[in-house]
């Protein structure tokens, strides 16, 4: 009875380590694919937001950037975004959190031109950061909001 039950210790232990392997392996960092522009993407994330009444911080279109300094870049634009009411408690529990506060979500087009909505797992901040999991709620909404953008 004890072998099942420390096989099935060792089992999670293992899947836990592979999991965390993993976002270790991509720095934490999720993307999923999106059949709209990199514009369309974006304006249809901030319509998502802006229903949900998330404040917008600031949209920066990466291209637009790169041509000002004469440079080439492929379609690529990021949105911050976030609720004050919902960051500022994780910045008093990890002030260092705040690099990757507000949240963020990149929208970019690959070489072949399949478009990618990237952010950062709160899985990965809350071990990075030592987060609670009241805490982590806090930031846990972006698969939701990605999901709503990508319908």
């Amino acid at each position: 009875m004890f072998q099942a039950g420390s096989v099935s210790f060792t089992f999670r232990f293992k899947a836990l380590k592979e999991g965390i392997s993993a976002m270790n392996a991509n720095n934490g960092i999720i993307s999923q694919s999106s059949k709209y522009s990199v514009t369309e993407s974006i304006d249809r994330l901030e319509a998502v937001l802006q229903a949900k009444g998330i404040t917008i911080f600031a949209r920066i279109d990466q291209q637009a950037e790169a041509e000002k300094a004469a440079l080439s870049l492929r379609p690529m634009q990021l949105l911050l975004f976030g609720n004050p009411k919902a960051g500022t408690p994780l910045m008093v529990a990890s002030p260092t959190i705040g690099l990757d506060l507000p949240l963020k979500v990149l929208a970019w087009e690959a070489v072949d031109g399949k478009v990618w909505l990237s952010y950062k797992d709160h899985n990965y901040l809350k071990q990075q950061f030592s987060l609670s999991d009241e805490l982590v709620k806090n930031i846990a909404i972006i698969p939701s909001l990605i999901e709503q953008t990508l319908a």
